[in-house]
């Protein structure tokens, strides 16, 4: 008598499949052309896993930047494809992709862009107020207390250092629980204490939250927060590193001359 084996378990492997907050593939952004164009993304394919923590690095002119803000749809590619999740955000109207921004990205900079009549609170629910939705109050509470604002809520952004004002942005960015936070350069207008305070929210935010982050940065030190590193050069990935140090980090930039 002969037996046969199970078929493999299809949902096991499906499991065991990362899920993507966002990806892009074979991206191209051209600036210029003839003698003039330049290639700031030569056919770029990544992808981010949701529930990671994840930085972007490369010398001035890499790329790295223009990466960020096509997969957050703030610029457009020449070529290629970006997806959110399942939704192609290159095939969207202007209407539609303003839409997917306010409601499953959130947004990190390295200006505060806090409104200066607002509190802290209203700063953090102004996107949420703006699509005329209700913030979740166990999920606010949870983000408040994660970046350590409980007792600054009725502070304007001038009665609030530089710390806590970034502090206030990233729980605006947290606060709609989007699919995906970007943040680009986040700790550059802080002091080395207020910029690892930051850094460290953010990766609280993905570990104990479950947030998916993207970050672009130049510092090793900021790159140590995440749980991996991208490295591009010349608008291509050229290498990638999981669980960075900033000891790894500094020496896979000192072979680009950083």
């Amino acid at each position: 008598m002969t037996t046969t084996d199970p078929a493999p378990d299809a949902g096991a492997a499906t499991q065991n499949t990362p899920t993507l907050a966002a990806r892009a593939e074979n991206a191209l952004k051209v600036y210029g052309s003839g003698d003039t164009e330049v290639r700031a993304l030569d056919g770029v394919t990544c992808g981010f896993e949701t529930g990671r923590f994840t930085a972007i690095m490369g010398p001035s002119g890499s790329g790295k930047s223009t990466l960020m803000h096509c997969v957050a749809g703030l610029d457009t590619l020449t070529g290629g494809a970006v997806f959110i999740g399942d939704t192609d955000i290159t095939t969207l109207r202007e209407r539609d992709l303003t839409q997917l921004r306010r409601d499953r990205i959130g947004f990190v900079f390295q200006a505060f862009n806090l409104v200066p009549t607002l509190t802290a609170a209203e700063n953090i629910t102004l996107p949420m107020d703006l699509a005329g939705r209700k913030p979740d109050k166990e999920w606010m509470d949870n983000v408040v207390s994660t970046v350590g604002l409980g007792n600054r809520l009725n502070h304007r952004p001038s009665e609030l250092s530089g710390g806590q004002q970034q502090r206030v942005a990233v729980a605006r960015a947290l606060a709609a629980r989007p699919d995906i936070i970007f943040a680009d350069e986040p700790t550059g207008n802080l002091d080395s204490r207020a910029g690892a305070e930051i850094l460290d929210f953010m990766r609280q935010a993905v570990t104990d939250l479950g947030q998916t982050i993207v970050m672009v940065t130049h510092d090793p030190m900021a790159a140590a927060y995440a749980n991996r590193a991208l490295f591009l050069a010349d608008g291509r990935i050229v290498d990638e590193m999981d669980d960075p140090t900033a000891e790894r980090v500094l020496d896979r930039l000192k072979q680009f001359g950083e």
